[in-house]
This record gives C-alpha cells, sequence and structure tokens, in this order.
C-alpha cells in the first residue's frame, strides 16, 4: 500500500528569513547600506563642537547644512566599507543580513550610490558651509576607505586603533564649519573620539570574537590573549579620560562640564576595570553600551556647559 508523500513545508527558520527579505524595501536596503547607527554618533559630536565653536548656538542653517554634508559623506563610506567587506561579511553572524550579502543591492549599484552620496556631500558643504569642511569630511571618507576597510582592517592587529581616527574627523568638520580654520579645541576634542573608540569596538568584537576569527580579520579579541585585551583597553580609556579633563582649559569650560567629565570617566573606568576581572560577553556588552552613552552624554554637557555661560 503506498504512503502518501507529506506535501513539502518550508521551516519556520526559511518563512522568518524571507519574510524579513519582503519587509526590508529597496530604499530600505539602500539606507541599511549606510549604516545610520555609526551616523547618528558621528552627529552626536558635531553639534556640540559648533557650540564651542561660536560659544553659543550657531545659526540653525549652518547647522542643519553641516549635518546633511556630514551625513551624506559619512553614508558614502559606509556604503563603500559594505562593497569591500560583502565577502567577510557573509561568514560574520552579526553581518549576514546587510544587503549586499542577502542580493537586495548589488555591488555596482552600491557604488553608483557611494558615489553619488559624496558628490552631494562636497556639493553641500562646498556651497552651503565652506571649503574646509568638505576637504575635512572628503580626506574622512578617503581615510576610512582607503587606510582602514582596504588595508588595515585585514592585516593589522591596531586596525581600529588607526582606522578609527575617520570616525573622529567630524569634531573638526564641525569646528571648521563655525570657525572655517582649526584650533587646540577641535585638536583635543579629535582626540577624545580617536581613543575612545578602541575599548568601544574591542567590547563589541569580545561578544562577536568567532565571528572576526571566522572571518580571519585579526581584530584584537580575535587575536589577543584576555590580559593583553583588557590591558590596553584600559590604557586608551585612561587616556580619554585625561583628554576630556584637558579641554577643561583648553576649551575655557565650566564646572559643569568638568563634573560630568570626571563622572563620566569614572563610570568608564568602573566598566573597565570590571571587564578586566571578568572578561565575559555580558560585560563587554555592559561596557560597549555605556561607552555610546558616555560619549553622548559627554558631548551634551560639553554643549550645555557653553550655553549656560553664554
Amino acid at each position: 500500500m503506498a504512503v502518501a508523500s507529506r506535501p513539502l513545508v518550508p521551516s519556520r527558520l526559511a518563512v522568518a528569513h524571507s519574510s524579513r527579505r519582503r519587509a526590508r524595501t529597496k530604499v530600505g536596503a539602500f539606507v541599511a547600506l549606510t549604516k545610520p547607527r555609526i551616523i547618528e554618533l558621528l552627529l552626536i559630536t558635531t553639534v556640540p563642537t559648533m557650540v564651542v565653536a561660536a560659544k553659543g548656538w550657531p545659526s540653525w542653517s549652518l547647522v542643519v547644512l553641516t549635518l546633511v554634508g556630514g551625513t551624506l559623506a559619512a553614508a558614502s563610506a559606509n556604503t563603500v566599507n559594505m562593497v569591500v567587506d560583502r565577502d567577510i561579511d557573509k561568514l560574520m553572524r552579526r553581518t549576514r543580513e546587510r544587503p549586499l550579502v542577502t542580493g537586495e543591492v548589488t555591488p555596482a549599484a552600491a557604488m553608483i550610490f557611494a558615489v553619488a552620496l559624496q558628490v552631494a556631500a562636497v556639493a553641500v558643504l562646498v556651497i552651503g558651509v565652506n571649503v574646509l569642511s568638505a576637504v575635512l569630511a572628503f580626506a574622512a571618507t578617503a581615510f576610512y576607505v582607503g587606510v582602514y576597510t582596504l588595508w588595515l582592517k585585514r592585516t593589522s592587529r591596531q586596525n581600529i586603533v588607526i582606522g578609527g581616527a575617520a570616525g573622529a574627523v567630524p569634531v573638526l568638520v564641525g569646528w571648521a564649519a563655525v570657525t572655517g580654520s582649526l584650533g587646540w579645541t577641535p585638536v583635543v576634542l579629535f582626540g577624545v573620539i580617536f581613543v575612545w573608540t578602541p575599548p568601544h569596538f574591542w567590547a563589541l568584537a569580545i561578544k562577536y570574537v568567532d565571528d572576526y576569527r571566522a572571518a580571519n580579520v585579526p581584530m584584537l579579541p580575535a587575536v589577543a590573549e584576555p590580559d593583553d585585551i583588557t590591558r590596553q583597553m584600559l590604557i586608551y580609556t585612561w587616556l580619554l579620560v585625561t583628554l576630556s579633563l584637558v579641554l577643561v582649559p583648553v576649551a575655557g569650560l565650566g564646572l559643569l562640564y568638568a563634573i560630568a567629565a570626571v563622572v563620566l570617566g569614572a563610570g568608564f573606568l568602573v566598566c573597565g576595570y570590571d571587564l578586566r576581572r571578568h572578561m565575559d560577553p555580558a560585560r563587554s556588552m555592559r561596557l560597549f553600551s555605556y561607552s555610546i552613552t558616555y560619549l553622548t552624554l559627554l558631548f551634551v554637557a560639553l554643549a550645555a556647559d557653553v550655553l549656560v555661560r553664554s
């Protein structure tokens, strides 16, 4: 007696994956290429820097044009990064749903999109702000793509340390947008974000260390011993706290910012030493989350200190 075959039913996993694919529109896929969450952090640092440079609130039109230009430049850099890294993104759990991995966007379309974004960024900044801000924004893109993405990311354990400089450029752009020049204050602000980046990113990399090993990316947590990882994270954290306080005399800041810098820095160090005692994914993600809160509140305090005294 023949046994009736059961109809083929897609697995729940396949259905869920298909649903996610259909749920993201073509526009949403292109937006995802720009890494919006990373851009948010860049914008958080730009506006307070402009407030310090202006010694008060700058004109709304200048703020909007600077943010639009900076956003377009960062979006272009992030898109090119995804094009270059699509081979390793498909090997990592954290990135395997990115549009270039799933096929929602082709590499050619993504590159055209990236070039268009960069051209628009330069146009907005040159016409609406000034040439120096445009040059700085373009230089950040070139550095992120050429130095970090194409060279250091796959070859050096110090990749995010050096490559992270690109993420610190928005403060220079913000300062240049207001003053048309640079000075010691934006340089120190650049240094704050530069030394903030390693402990911030390495904390995330600890959780996803198996991904980096699978993709053969020499991110520090994937190639170093726990003691070395946490030691370097603490070195950069101490440098961060120091530079955040150096900013007080350099930028002529007041008590509000100084107290915030001390309290927020102490919290960062507490999280860092806790991770050093017991390095595990839960503690690393706690440090990662705190690092975002730290940067946000530090720059909010920076702007508030200037505005309440202006």
